[in-house]
């Protein structure tokens, strides 16, 4: 901490509570957090839409969400060595600005390739979003408010999850698809104002050399290698070049950039950090409960839609009781995490987690909603229990210049593990359901044969389709099948949830001290402790 910090640390115990000047820069931090995350759970409920209007598959349209992903988890290291060449302050107002022009492209795509290489675009301005604000917040509170800051940012965090949905349903019912970009705009030149007029100024520093050559190697060998998988289900086997090339390559340069990491002294990633053995436990239990919880979190508006019939709103209404639960314990778990060790507190939330996930292996056509909207609350309060603790215990285990490392490891372990699974839970999904039935002598509009899931999904989103099938039966089978397609999915990722229990077994069961650098002589001022935050 430098003497300029917005929160200084006064002589004696340090105060817990977060004064009006923190409060004043949270709201900039808070602002353009609200606007990221939006703009990922807008984007889940267009899924179908996007299905619809530009003739692709669900595999394909998922890519809106992977590419995204996939530009943060490219961004979120460059971000901490830009933020010291740069300054703090300029590079987030630099990431509100890439952002809100990538949002207004995205409003103007006429294919879901140009939509794709847009929200990529939008992607790179919403990964430096995160990382620096949470360095500026950092800077401003301390960190023996760190579990206090985030159990309070947390919680508008969360207003994404619950109102994205609801927001994005809504715009695409009155208005059209396009909208649940253009909001952005809007929202993003009132953040740049905000930021100019409540942000501390800082002046760049000397910062340590960026590895270029270690991001040209992880970044593009992961889209390779997703897009790789993601095509599977459209060409029907791995024997076909445009699957295994694009996997192969993409797994050489990951493997590749595994080793090369230990031999630079500051490489993209620190992986050396996982000699810390809660770090490592840490990540493990957050890589894979993201793949789970992520990938299978982006099926529940395209079921509520293509499988029940409901407006985009209502499946946004529907959605929203999971992002309540969260609200409910995340400040909970925010407090606790300060006081009481995680190993304790995770295991009974991932419970939580898990009671509710099940529900959705076994949806079927006519599923009660009351059921579906009670295990998505309690699937909100396992998560919002999970997250923060876990993070929060894995960094205050690092010490000095540690902390900033560990910090972009973790949270490009998010990215990774979201985009991973965007991309394996389409492919299953698109999978199941092109086993379904081909009705003979019916074909679309690209000449390939119509299945009976195929129909039924287009007739509960045209219901004049279905006056015109001279079989109702046709339908009622598709909805079936449809139904057991999304939850065979689901078994894969409740597989994973409660895959997740092994390592979080071994998380800390007693308190651990905190190590960071700021609680330490001698440490600089230029490392900021950017704790990790879910996107």
């Amino acid at each position: 901490m430098t003497q300029q910090s917005v929160a200084s640390p006064q002589p004696g115990a340090p105060s817990d509570k977060l004064d009006a000047a923190v409060l004043k820069v949270a709201g900039v931090v808070v602002l353009g957090a609200i606007m990221a995350i939006l703009d990922v759970t807008v984007v889940s409920v267009a899924l179908p839409t996007f299905q619809s209007e530009f003739d692709a598959s669900y595999a394909r349209v998922a890519w809106t969400m992977t590419g995204y992903t996939l530009a943060l988890a490219t961004v979120i290291p460059l971000s901490g060595w830009a933020a010291n060449r740069f300054g703090t302050k300029r590079l987030y107002m630099i990431a509100l600005a890439l952002f809100t022009i990538g949002s207004g492209l995205c409003a103007t795509a006429d294919t879901i390739s140009e939509l794709i290489a847009y929200r990529v675009l939008q992607g790179l301005g919403g990964g430096m979003l995160m990382p620096i604000g949470m360095t500026i917040m950092t800077r401003a509170a301390g960190p023996h408010r760190i579990g206090r800051l985030m159990a309070v940012l947390g919680i508008p965090m969360l207003l994404g999850p619950i109102g994205g949905p609801i927001l994005g349903g809504w715009l695409i019912d009155v208005a059209s698809w396009h909208w649940i970009f253009l909001i952005n705009v809007p929202i993003g030149l009132l953040a740049l104002v905000y930021a100019q007029l409540a942000l501390p100024k800082d002046a760049p520093e000397s910062s340590e050399s960026f590895d270029f050559l270690g991001m040209l190697m992880l970044s593009p060998g992961l889209a390779l290698f997703l897009y790789g998988v993601s095509t599977l289900p459209e060409v029907g086997t791995f024997a076909d070049p445009e699957v295994w090339v694009p996997m192969l390559i993409g797994a050489v340069l990951v493997v590749s950039f595994v080793f090369y990491s230990f031999k630079p002294r500051h490489p993209l990633l620190d992986l050396r950090l996982f000699r810390n053995r809660r770090l490592a436990v840490a990540s493990v239990t957050m890589f894979v409960f993201i793949i789970a919880f992520m990938g299978a979190g982006l099926l529940f508006p395209s079921y509520f839609l293509q499988v029940r019939g409901e407006s985009t709103l209502h499946a946004g209404l529907l959605i929203a009781p999971q992002g309540i639960g969260a609200m409910v314990t995340m400040p909970i778990a925010g407090t606790l995490a300060d006081r009481v060790p995680v190993g304790r507190t995770v295991p009974f939330a991932l419970v939580l987690l898990a009671a509710g996930f099940f529900t959705f292996t076994q949806v079927g056509p006519e599923t009660s909603y009351l059921l579906i909207c009670g295990s998505l609350f309690v699937m909100g309060l396992g998560m919002g229990g999970t997250m923060m603790p876990i993070m929060t215990s894995a960094l205050r285990t690092l010490t000095g210049p540690e902390v900033a490392r560990g910090s972009t490891l973790v949270n490009i372990i998010q990215q990774i593990g979201g985009s991973v699974g965007a991309a394996v839970m389409s492919v299953i999904l698109t999978n199941e359901l092109n086993g379904s039935r081909p009705i003979p002598g019916l074909t679309g509009p690209n000449g390939e044969p119509v299945t009976e899931a195929g129909l039924a999904i287009a007739a509960q989103q045209q219901p004049e389709l279905a006056q015109q099938v001279p079989d109702p039966t046709l339908i009622e089978r598709g909805l079936a099948f449809a139904a057991d397609s999304f939850a065979t999915t689901f078994w894969v990722a409740f597989a994973l949830v409660l895959l997740t229990f092994i390592p979080a077994a071994f998380l800390p069961r007693r308190r651990e001290r905190s190590r960071s650098h700021d609680d330490q002589p001698g440490s600089q001022p230029g490392e900021p402790s950017t704790p990790a935050v879910v996107h």
